[in-house]
């Protein structure tokens, strides 16, 4: 069955969870996906360091990730739109009724709301990090043993 060719994931920063789905779908698909992320409000210089921290400890490299917003991007032509927040949910409609694309909403934690020390904060960010890992590998399969 063939899947998207091109996916786009959107959160509210474009340095959490669409920069982390972005990454995994990468890692999971290698090139057989174009994969990008945006934000709707991208206000940071660089991903979150949790995230970054998150993904480094299951060998996913986030460090060179450039949060960008929907304005930013330089085709909007995707096969599938997956938001992660309803903000960018919202953001993703306005963006599809011109297109003809499908769109998901995957309502994803927002891992910076937990309080606490550098562990009990990592705890929050790999919750994250697994759950996506989980949908994308339902979602898309694990393509990256066909590359090997």
């Amino acid at each position: 069955m063939a899947g998207p060719t091109s996916v786009l994931f959107a959160c509210t920063q474009n340095a959490i969870r669409s920069a982390m789905a972005e990454a995994i779908l990468k890692h999971v698909a290698g090139s057989r996906i174009f994969v990008d992320s945006v934000g709707v409000r991208p206000d940071e210089a660089e991903p979150d360091p949790f995230a970054v921290a998150a993904l480094k400890e299951i060998g996913i490299d986030l460090s060179r990730h450039r949060p960008k917003g929907f304005d930013d991007l330089e085709d909007d032509n995707f096969d599938l739109v997956i938001s992660l927040s309803p903000e960018a949910q919202h953001r993703a409609v306005e963006m599809t009724r011109t297109t003809a694309c499908d769109l998901e909403f995957w309502n994803t934690f927002d891992p910076t709301v937990v309080e606490g020390n550098r562990e009990t904060r990592m705890v929050a960010f790999r919750q994250v990090r697994d759950w996506l890992m989980s949908r994308i590998r339902e979602r898309f399969g694990d393509r990256a043993q066909e590359r090997a």
